[in-house]
């Protein structure tokens, strides 16, 4: 691990709760902590929460976590004894067991309108009150569709030959025309839908609860799944994992794929068999896939997804934006000052009365 720990002082935040908690700076606080308040940023990768949101007016001391914990241990070892934790989306898990032993923690920010990787149900029985910040899609939007057009025209590769002296060795799937398949039409899904019509694409949908009236609503035509996974050119997912969603693209989906087809995946890595993905990419079933998401993040330096043919692999970085990673840490430092002034905002999880 690789914590930066810093002493945060006094200062003038233009945040709305600062003049009431200078006022009280000393006192002891509803949760029972006082200046001694000990708050943990986790999963900054890039170290920019204390660039992109003003943490000063907060009591305390703030410490940055930047590389990820190895394993459940080594999370609870690092956090034991902080009052507030800070969570980037679900790099970090918080199961029960793992709340369990965090008996200080009273406070768990959470990246995002929710967060399947925090037990809600336990931090209520523990006392931990859970709240959440602001989200915008349009980055993973904007991801999904870098990642579709990279892989229909081989612009990594093609890019590698050009730094390496050589020219134009591949030939690209056009858009204009072929179908798009979305696992999944919600609110990323039909902006994704969206920018296949801007490219002229034929669009198709399926979910386990999507009716023809509500994909006509997006001008996308509503199909089963067989045929989703058999006609269409490009298959991007844009389901919510659930017990019901895990798996649920497994070897008989992709072997219905056109062996010219694409899968793109930005939503969640369970979603899909890795093992049967494996085996169509290596036996070339498929044209190819691209992955923003992994069972297991960060994907292990053994994983053999890092050297399949055909697959264009990025680091998880659908909403890894300046903008949406600045309403992240703003909004965490308001629901602190929001906490810690005892109106707690944007809550997902409020301690059992009694706890």
């Amino acid at each position: 691990m690789g914590p930066v720990s810093t002493r945060i002082p006094t200062g003038q935040p233009d945040w709305p709760w600062a003049g009431r908690l200078a006022d009280r700076r000393g006192l002891v606080w509803g949760i029972g902590v006082t200046d001694d308040l000990r708050i943990a940023i986790l999963d900054d990768y890039q170290g920019v929460a204390t660039e992109l949101a003003d943490w000063t007016g907060l009591p305390g001391e703030v410490t940055v976590f930047t590389e990820p914990f190895a394993d459940a241990e080594a999370a609870v070892a690092a956090l034991t004894g902080f009052d507030v934790l800070v969570a980037m989306r679900e790099r970090t898990r918080f199961p029960a067991e793992v709340l369990e032993r965090l008996p200080g923690l009273r406070l768990l920010v959470t990246t995002g309108p929710a967060n399947a990787a925090i037990d809600l149900e336990a931090a209520r029985r523990l006392g931990v009150t859970v709240s959440a910040t602001g989200y915008d899609s349009s980055p993973t939007a904007e991801l999904t569709w870098a990642l579709i057009l990279a892989a229909a025209r081989d612009l990594p590769a093609e890019a590698e030959r050009v730094r390496t002296g050589r020219w134009q060795e591949s030939v690209g799937l056009g858009l204009h025309g072929k179908t798009l398949g979305l696992l999944g039409l919600g609110r990323l899904g039909s902006r994704v839908a969206r920018i296949g019509q801007a490219f002229g694409m034929q669009t198709i949908a399926w979910s386990a609860n999507l009716t023809p009236e509500k994909a006509g609503e997006h001008d996308v035509r509503a199909v089963d799944k067989h045929e989703l996974f058999a006609t269409a050119d490009v298959v991007s997912i844009h389901l919510v994992l659930s017990g019901r969603t895990r798996g649920i693209v497994g070897a008989a989906e992709l072997a219905a794929m056109k062996p010219t087809a694409l899968l793109v995946n930005t939503s969640r890595g369970p979603i899909v068999d890795t093992p049967a993905l494996l085996a169509a990419l290596r036996e070339r079933r498929i044209a190819g896939a691209a992955l923003d998401v992994y069972d297991t993040e960060p994907l292990p330096l053994d994983d053999p997804l890092r050297t399949a043919p055909g697959l264009l692999a990025t680091p998880h970085i659908g909403y890894v934006t300046r903008e949406l990673y600045t309403t992240f840490y703003r909004d965490a430092v308001e629901d602190i000052a929001a906490f810690l002034d005892g109106t707690p905002v944007r809550v997902l999880a409020a301690p059992d009365d009694g706890s």
